[in-house]
């Protein structure tokens, strides 16, 4: 697939936004991302912790599953950049919660 290429600054904010590539905004992508991102990193710093694996198991899994759900719907390849951030973070900490203890205690 043929992109043009962008010189210039790329801000992270920007990517958070979700206007770079059409010039148009995307709200409902943009929030499944920054819940993908903000699930992963609760799950993913919660999972260095044994203690607390029924939290980091299930935000992970939510994570993954709003992630998924996001990748459906996105528009663009900073949402796609994102996502795959936050579902990676979320998958870690899903599968240490699990592996520390499980879903349940």
């Amino acid at each position: 697939m043929a992109q043009a290429a962008r010189h210039g600054h790329i801000s992270p904010l920007s990517l958070i936004s979700m206007a770079v590539e059409d010039g148009r905004r995307h709200p409902v992508e943009g929030l499944f991302a920054v819940a993908t991102i903000v699930l992963g990193a609760v799950a993913a710093i919660t999972a260095i912790w044994s203690g607390l694996h029924v939290i980091s198991a299930w935000t992970g899994l939510a994570g993954v599953l709003v992630g998924a759900r996001g990748q459906f719907i996105s528009a663009t390849t900073g949402e796609r950049f994102v996502l795959i951030i936050g579902l990676g973070a979320a998958g870690i900490g899903c599968y240490l919660g699990v592996m520390h203890g499980g879903l349940f205690t």
